[in-house]
């Protein structure tokens, strides 16, 4: 019963650090050092990565009129608009498969430390502040999806890049990416919404599949908890944050991240 009740936690964590631009997986490994699952590494480093699953979902059902891309026969059966965002989206994703799928275990070796989580949280933290300065009074070139083009995508897309390491924040980079390439704050999180799913889909196969799927009844029980439970903070994550954008900027944020990274450098310095 304990085991779940970790679990919970950190499928909460999970749901609200996902959308929101300070670092899911950071979070994630922060957490799992003052709270540690009864689990061995292997499926500890596959579940950090596979409770995504239930995050992403959110995605796809809050947005699911403007992912789906068939329409009624009537209507002449696909939305080009529907398709043409698919097929940027994809190029988008191309960058960071090319990278993080050859180098995936030299990634994780290198950087999946909470040293490294702290520096960038505030690195990137310092950035929201200054992009945010920045782009203060400017009027965004793109303010929809439909108008995003094909060097604006793989501009996001390089940026999500810089995700691949802990810390980072997949929706922080492509976010700040989006936002430096002259997306307005609503249209970059929508599109790193829409990344996601991909990124999180191929992500998430390529840990179960060095795992092996060799799941114990017990494992395979704390994963669906983990996913069902980040699937429903997701939603309200999601809601909160398009709420947020309309009126606000990104720079708390960039202020939370430094603090919590300020934070783990001392504890990690005078209590380890």
């Amino acid at each position: 019963m304990l085991e779940v009740l970790k679990v919970i936690i950190l499928g909460i964590v999970e749901g609200i650090t996902e959308w929101l631009p300070i670092s899911s997986t950071g979070h994630m490994i922060l957490v799992d050092e003052f709270m540690k699952l009864n689990v061995s590494a292997e499926f500890m480093e596959m579940f950090l990565v596979v409770i995504q699953l239930g995050a992403i979902l959110a995605v796809v059902v809050l947005y699911f009129p403007k992912l789906w891309p068939f329409c009624s026969p009537g209507n002449g059966w696909i939305k080009k608009d529907t398709w043409a965002l698919w097929f940027r989206v994809l190029a988008a994703v191309l960058p960071a498969a090319v990278v993080g799928i050859p180098f995936d275990d030299v990634l994780d070796e290198m950087f999946y430390n909470p040293w490294t989580v702290a520096v960038t949280l505030i690195v990137y933290g310092v950035l929201f502040i200054v992009v945010e300065n920045h782009n203060r009074g400017r009027r965004p070139r793109v303010d929809s999806l439909e108008d995003i083009t094909w060097p604006l995508a793989i501009g996001i897309g390089l940026f999500q890049v810089l995700s691949l390491i802990p810390g980072t924040s997949r929706s922080g980079a492509t976010i700040l990416g989006g936002i430096l390439l002259g997306a307005s704050r609503g249209v970059a999180a929508e599109f790193s919404f829409f990344l996601g799913i991909p990124v999180m889909f191929g992500a998430s196969l390529l840990k179960i599949i060095k795992f092996g799927f060799a799941f114990t009844a017990a494992e395979l029980s704390l994963l669906i908890v983990g996913m069902a439970v980040a699937f429903l903070v997701s939603i309200l994550a999601i809601r909160f944050l398009m709420g947020y954008i309309r009126k606000n900027d990104f720079k708390p944020f960039g202020y939370y991240r430094i603090v919590l990274g300020v934070l783990v450098l001392l504890y990690f310095i005078f209590m380890k």
